[in-house]
């Protein structure tokens, strides 16, 4: 595995992944195939998150569901968060911003930082991400979900609709341009944990080190406190991700913070 001061060389094993070694070999990444290749995946990322059927009745009853067992295992603070972000209109603001836009801003910066200035790890890193992400399409098809916000009954606030955070977006119109009911497992903390893990491990200033390790942490207090995820929509959100992980290393036959073995020396 890498770490802040180098990056890992993976070294000759027995199991070599399941790719041909001419497709997971040492090659520097072009930015416009990489382009084209976030772009075709983002499209479908979209394309199957809407696509996937919404079954508003499923999806309540398996959100009444994940409530009913977090009351069993006593996780019900989310409430009491959310009625105290409700009070503060700043506060709720503030959350609402990021929940819509840094999901979209730092996973892509992140990327390109790797891209630059970590590129014989990029691919496998990239790679973990996308599998995460097909991975929890795969979720949204097989367990549609409705979040906290839609489950009234429980007393959940949508700061969205109550603030009218986004304007001529807001409230339903704004919720109309995806699906509602793809909350099990959270990509919003899926994605935060592989950018705040990606920088941990890859970077080499302290500060910018304990930033990727906070991202993941106030991504968590969003989801939470605007009540768009349930915790454990989260813990969802982390086991996609290790499974990310584990189809990556599973292609290549080495971790995805591990440069490959035929990588030049610098």
């Amino acid at each position: 595995m890498a770490t802040a001061q180098t990056i890992t060389r993976a070294r000759p094993r027995a199991f070599t992944g399941l790719l041909p070694h001419r497709l997971v070999r040492w090659r520097r990444p072009l930015w416009w195939q990489e382009v084209v290749i976030i772009l075709v995946g983002y499209w479908l990322y979209s394309l199957g998150r809407n696509a996937v059927p919404e079954q508003r009745s499923i999806a309540l009853r398996h959100g009444r569901s994940i409530q009913h067992l977090q009351d069993d295992l006593h996780l019900n603070f989310e409430l009491s968060f959310n009625h105290f972000v409700a009070r503060h209109e700043w506060l709720a603001q503030i959350l609402d911003y990021y929940y819509a836009t840094l999901h979209f801003i730092v996973t892509p910066g992140v990327m390109i930082w790797l891209f630059v200035r970590r590129a014989p790890i990029y691919r496998g890193a990239r790679t973990a991400l996308v599998a995460t992400t097909l991975i929890g399409l795969v979720g949204f098809y097989l367990y549609p979900t409705a979040p906290p916000r839609l489950l009234p009954q429980y007393g959940y606030i949508d700061t969205v609709i109550r603030f009218d955070t986004w304007g001529s977006l807001s409230g339903h119109n704004f919720y109309s341009h995806g699906n509602q009911f793809a909350a099990m497992p959270s990509l919003h903390i899926a994605w935060a944990v592989w950018c705040g893990y990606s920088v941990y491990v890859c970077s080499r200033v302290p500060w910018v080190r304990a930033l990727g390790l906070l991202y993941p942490v106030a991504t968590l207090t969003v989801i939470v406190g605007s009540a768009n995820h349930f915790i454990l929509d989260a813990v969802g959100g982390v086991l996609v991700l290790m499974l990310g992980y584990g189809v990556q290393f599973l292609l290549s036959g080495h971790g995805a913070y591990v440069a490959p073995v035929d990588t030049p020396d610098p």
